[in-house]
């Protein structure tokens, strides 16, 4: 089973917080965004940004829409997770 949510992650924190307030002002839900250091790294600098997402504003879970959550993350230069 697919699990509903999907990770938006970024590499700039200022770009993670407009992506996520636009999204959640289009109806995306929950919209929290969260900072996660790389495993391995001693370096604070070196961190992304998570732009948690589990409801699409269709109401379906947000992994329903995969493929449009991919893309978006690649105009922010980032990538999706699970």
């Amino acid at each position: 089973m697919t699990p509903p949510t999907v990770l938006l992650i970024l590499p700039d924190r200022d770009e993670a917080e407009e992506l996520a307030a636009e999204l959640l002002e289009a109806g995306w839900g929950p919209c929290h965004v969260h900072r996660d250091m790389l495993a391995g790294e001693d370096d604070a600098e070196d961190v992304d940004w998570v732009v948690e997402l589990t409801t699409a504003p269709d109401g379906l879970p947000a992994s329903a829409h995969r493929a449009v959550l991919d893309e978006l993350a690649g105009e922010h230069d980032g990538f999706t997770g699970d």
